[in-house]
């Protein structure tokens, strides 16, 4: 039995969201293949990782023995979300692009989980878990495109997830998800739906990748 950390942060719900959806195909995958796996999940929208404080950033730095009880329940919190990750098997990760970089709420639980000492540092404690992220933009910003230096998802996780974190982090990249809403990009509605397809044909073969893999 394996255990998938399941993480969204679209502000919309799940009928509404590209990047729910895809990670719904992962997820749904993930369970069909063996029913006995567990899946913890996070929705970042409805209940929000705290931003970090003063005292919750110190008490990361400090030995606890010197902490006062604001730091030592700042860091408590910080901690349920620390072993949330480091209990995890494999990790799932909706990061749809706001404004060319991913939502607040995401950064507000990874500023949490990144803790000196434990989950970074010389030797991080989650060290090869494997992440899926799913990467999900209105436009298009892959290399050739006029917005390729816009991008600001998939270079800042790879540095925090995969530099920071050490997590074994691929990524699955729907596009194109405002065209169907835009009347200026109504030319480019294949264009998304081709990418929606091949993303939902990722999500199901990554999960059932590392079913296998983990044995699961």
């Amino acid at each position: 039995m394996a255990t998938l950390l399941h993480i969204d942060s679209s502000l919309f719900p799940a009928d509404a969201s590209a990047s729910r959806a895809v990670t719904r195909v992962f997820r749904e995958t993930w369970q069909q293949r063996s029913p006995e796996n567990t899946v913890v999940y996070r929705d970042l929208t409805l209940d929000p990782a705290p931003h970090i404080t003063a005292d919750a950033h110190l008490a990361g730095l400090t030995d606890p023995a010197g902490h006062t009880p604001e730091q030592a329940s700042a860091l408590a919190a910080r901690l349920r979300l620390v072993t949330e990750l480091e209990a995890a098997d494999a990790i799932l990760i909706g990061a749809p692009m706001y404004n060319y970089t991913i939502p607040s709420t995401l950064k507000a639980w990874l500023d949490n989980v990144i803790l000196p000492g434990r989950t970074a540092g010389g030797t991080p404690s989650s060290k090869g878990t494997p992440v899926t992220v799913v990467a999900s933009r209105g436009g298009s910003y892959a290399p050739g495109t006029p917005k390729e230096n816009f991008e600001y998802v998939r270079n800042y996780l790879t540095a925090v997830l995969a530099d920071v974190l050490a997590l074994d982090v691929d990524f699955i990249v729907p596009e194109l998800t405002m065209a169907p809403h835009n009347p200026a990009m109504t030319e480019l509605v294949p264009l998304f739906e081709k990418s929606r397809d091949q993303a939902f044909q990722d999500a199901a073969a990554r999960a059932t990748l590392l079913t296998e893999r983990l044995g699961a």
